[in-house]
């Protein structure tokens, strides 16, 4: 079972960055898919962008499209976030699986490896 750890959440003013990290062990597949989720206090988990380590593949959410960014290196995952609202105040989760497919790559509960999550506020 693959163990992802996240860091990097923290608060910022509207406008400002932070960069999230997801550190995953325990696989040794090289093609795999992991995925950044959020969830607004009292709003659902949704999907905010992922990558396919084998294939390279990223996919964006609309609402961050153009403002995040999704890499890797190695086993650890990054989500770069620009330009931040306050709308993108949320717990932020990391997530994966054995394969990303376009269709589902932004639904929780096709993810069976989760993080414990990173905070991540953001004031106007």
């Amino acid at each position: 079972q693959v163990q992802l750890v996240e860091s990097g959440g923290g608060s910022v003013q509207a406008g400002g960055s932070l960069r999230l990290s997801c550190e995953a062990s325990r696989f040794s597949n090289s093609v795999y898919c992991m995925v950044w989720f959020r969830q607004p206090p009292g709003k659902e988990r949704e999907g905010v962008a992922g990558l396919y380590f084998g294939e390279g593949s990223t996919y964006y959410a609309d609402s961050v499209r153009g403002r995040f960014t999704v890499s890797r290196e190695r086993k650890t995952l990054y989500l770069q976030m620009n330009n931040l609202v306050p709308e993108d105040t949320a717990m932020y989760y990391c997530a994966a699986r054995p394969y990303c497919f376009g269709h589902d790559w932004n639904e929780p509960g096709h993810f069976g490896s989760w993080g414990q999550g990173t905070q991540v506020t953001v004031s106007s």
